[in-house]
């Protein structure tokens, strides 16, 4: 396999959507998924995962800090603390790397995830010219999650 299939994708869009879902009462809606160009879509915070074994590459989820304030208050966590805040972002993209992880195996390693915070230009594609982008939105704020994974 050289490429992922368009179920492939579909794990991390059913990931992210049951998050919302399951934590919140809400899904997330799914705006669009494209192949991304050189400017990687990020927001104020970053949670990405480092993948290994089978494939390559990462995973984040990227969303601005008011989604991400409004989660914890959903969660009942009324402290939005910057900590909190980066919790928050680093918890939502584990959760979707773990789905994936139940859907390609055990041969798929992922790490903790690694936050930041700031829009940073220092996120690059790993390992695809062109990483997938899906884009989101919960209530009224837009998020992503970015798959550049490439199996071995």
């Amino acid at each position: 396999m050289t490429n992922l299939s368009e179920s492939d994708l579909k794990v991390f869009i059913d990931a992210v959507t049951h998050y919302f879902s399951h934590l919140t009462g809400e899904p997330a809606e799914i705006r669009s998924s494209y192949l991304t160009d050189a400017a990687m879509p990020r927001f104020d915070y970053t949670g990405l995962i480092t993948v290994s074994g089978n494939f390559r590459g990462c995973v984040y989820f990227s969303a601005p800090r008011l989604l991400l304030r409004e989660l914890l208050i959903q969660l009942q966590e009324p402290d939005t603390c910057e900590g909190n805040l980066l919790d928050a972002v680093g918890e939502v993209a584990n959760t979707i790397s773990g789905n994936a992880r139940r859907h390609f195996g055990s041969s798929l390693d992922i790490s903790v995830p690694i936050t930041i915070r700031g829009a940073t230009e220092q996120i690059k594609a790993a390992v695809r010219a062109r990483p997938f982008a899906i884009l989101l939105r919960w209530q009224r704020y837009e998020a992503v999650v970015v798959v550049d994974l490439e199996p071995m």
